[in-house]
């Protein structure tokens, strides 16, 4: 099997939803309440992706990770990272919004090579540094720091009902992120 890595279009977008909605389903099972997580709509997350990709505001652009073969649902995407400027200023001047593989293709290093996409862009951007939001509870947040990524801000938010505490990891230099994704490291 090979995945290739390519910029997100707004075509892209249910795709991406569909990748987003089993994600969340199973990284936020047990930290978000279950009601919540079964009333995610490919229909909704769609949406926001195609006007995200179409209106690209601060420098916003997504993407993919596509495998060839049968066993991939979704035209192929397995995986996608959103991102930017940072949508608010003091943590870092580009941001990671979002990050997400279907479980079957976690630890294969798709997501570093997704993350080497994104800090490229950033660093094409002019971003001198990077950073993500991460629940605490979600055990993604060592992926990030085996990246490099130091906690940088904490704060608890209000969301599907629930008072969740979230943590931004950043990477005090973008050289930092593309080093860490280099081809020759090991995968993640």
């Amino acid at each position: 099997m090979t995945v290739t890595i390519r910029r997100a279009r707004p075509g892209d977008a249910t795709s991406m939803a569909r990748v987003h909605v089993a994600a969340w389903r199973n990284a936020y099972a047990g930290l978000l309440p279950d009601a919540y997580l079964a009333n995610l709509s490919v229909t909704r997350e769609a949406a926001g992706y195609e006007q995200g990709l179409a209106q690209a505001r601060g420098g916003h652009a997504g993407f993919l990770a596509i495998a060839d073969g049968d066993e991939t649902p979704g035209g192929g995407v397995v995986g996608f990272v959103t991102g930017g400027f940072a949508r608010r200023p003091g943590i870092a001047e580009g941001e990671v919004e979002t990050l997400y593989l279907l479980d079957d293709f976690r630890e294969r290093g798709i997501g570093r090579r997704l993350m080497r996409a994104m800090a490229s862009h950033l660093a094409s951007l002019g971003a001198a540094n990077a950073f993500a939001w991460v629940l605490e509870g979600n055990p993604s947040r060592f992926f990030y720091e085996r990246l490099g990524a130091k906690p940088a801000a904490r704060e608890v938010i209000r969301f599907a009902g629930s008072e969740l505490p979230q943590r931004a990891y950043a990477w005090d230099a973008i050289h930092t992120l593309l080093t860490a994704t280099a081809a020759s490291q090991k995968p993640g």
